[in-house]
């Protein structure tokens, strides 16, 4: 091999040399190796053969140093490239996550290991074949799946989808991670509404605007009651202003036909999102649901930002769409329903630009809503 010295020197060198001479020329080979452009196909053969006998020869330290040397020649057989997985030690994981390419029969060789850490740094990739992900799905793993979660590079369709969806039911933090994604549709999160972050919750509500929905069971029943929508808001108003949080649940165990674990996970919600599909639900407008909810947000912090938002979802998420959440947390409908393409958004809004919205006309409802909320959040700080 040009570079080298011939093949049988090397392993003379390597039998009466000792574990440090072995170590010197394993890194020297690896790194001449990976300077050269483009091997000659007898190079290759005999430099592979060269390393496979120096690897189990040298040091630990030494077989990791070559291998990450190795990890950056322009062209690797898939027998050297398994050789330097093998062999990266700790660097292992960063190296697939950050590697340019990788040849699927590595990957598949590297799954069959069945080491979840590495499974979990392949399932990072952007660039995985549906071979590949035939692979990962059926692994049961919360590290592969929050993995695959995260991939922006997954079509979440089909059979994938469905496994992420099932995934999420299991694994709070795939369902958050989801329910972050620009490409992924949030409503299919409804039945895990209460194990996500805020941002999640309000990706939830803002994916049912000016959608189509199926027929839910409650709808109804909350057209005969919400006769009563004011006088039902002024007795939330009143609770959470003395911050009678129980009591607000057994009002709306009373009410919504939810059981009373629910309704208290509603009533304890200071992000608001809960609530607000409860009001919309009995048909309350930006004006009377805001007066509710800036009583039952968290004080801890300005949030204008939050209530102006919920004042844009009281326009564009219908009272039907709402009636649907609440028939999905009692178990009566099945979200997975959405997926199906009649009832798919109009319209997927990008998460990045959620606050930016196009101008209202002068004198809407959301207008006057959030107009007055400087006044309302006034009165509670003096109230």
């Amino acid at each position: 091999m040009i570079g080298f010295q011939p093949y049988e020197t090397f392993q003379l060198l390597i039998e009466t040399g000792g574990i440090e001479r072995a170590n010197t020329l394993l890194v020297a080979a690896c790194d001449a190796y990976a300077r050269r452009p483009k091997p000659l196909r007898a190079e290759a053969d005999q430099f592979e053969a060269l390393v496979t006998r120096l690897f189990p020869t040298a040091a630990p330290t030494a077989r990791a140093k070559a291998a990450a040397i190795l990890a950056s020649a322009p062209q690797l057989t898939p027998s050297l490239e398994i050789l330097v997985y093998e062999n990266l030690g700790t660097g292992l994981i960063s190296h697939i996550v950050s590697a340019p390419q990788l040849s699927e029969d590595v990957i598949m060789r590297l799954i069959d290991k069945g080491e979840l850490d590495v499974i979990a740094a392949i399932a990072q990739r952007s660039d995985l074949s549906n071979a590949v992900l035939a692979r990962l799905f059926p692994i049961n793993s919360r590290k592969v799946y929050r993995a695959l979660a995260a991939n922006e590079g997954i079509a979440p369709r089909g059979a994938y989808l469905s496994a992420l969806i099932r995934s999420a039911q299991m694994d709070h933090q795939v369902a958050g991670t989801l329910s972050q994604r620009t490409d992924f549709d949030a409503a299919l999160l409804t039945s895990v509404f209460f194990d996500l972050p805020e941002r999640g919750r309000l990706n939830v509500l803002q994916s049912y605007a000016h959608r189509n929905l199926p027929q839910a069971p409650m709808m109804r029943t909350f057209e005969h009651i919400s006769v009563a929508t004011s006088e039902f808001t002024a007795a939330l108003m009143k609770l959470f202003s003395e911050n009678r949080r129980p009591a607000i649940t057994r009002l709306l165990t009373q009410i919504t036909g939810l059981d009373e674990v629910r309704c208290g996970e509603i009533a304890h919600d200071t992000s608001g999102a809960a609530l607000f599909v409860v009001l919309r639900a009995f048909g309350c407008t930006a004006y009377d649901g805001l007066k509710v909810l800036i009583h039952a947000t968290s004080h801890d912090e300005d949030r204008s930002r939050t209530l102006a938002a919920f004042a844009r979802l009281f326009e564009t998420v219908g009272t039907s769409a709402m009636v649907y959440v609440m028939s999905a947390w009692r178990g009566d409908v099945n979200p997975m329903e959405l997926a199906k393409p009649e009832y798919a958004p109009f319209i997927q809004p990008s998460r990045r630009t959620a606050e930016r919205q196009p101008a209202q006309r002068s004198g809407s409802v959301g207008d006057q809503a959030i107009e007055a909320l400087d006044k309302l959040q006034s009165v509670r700080r003096t109230g």
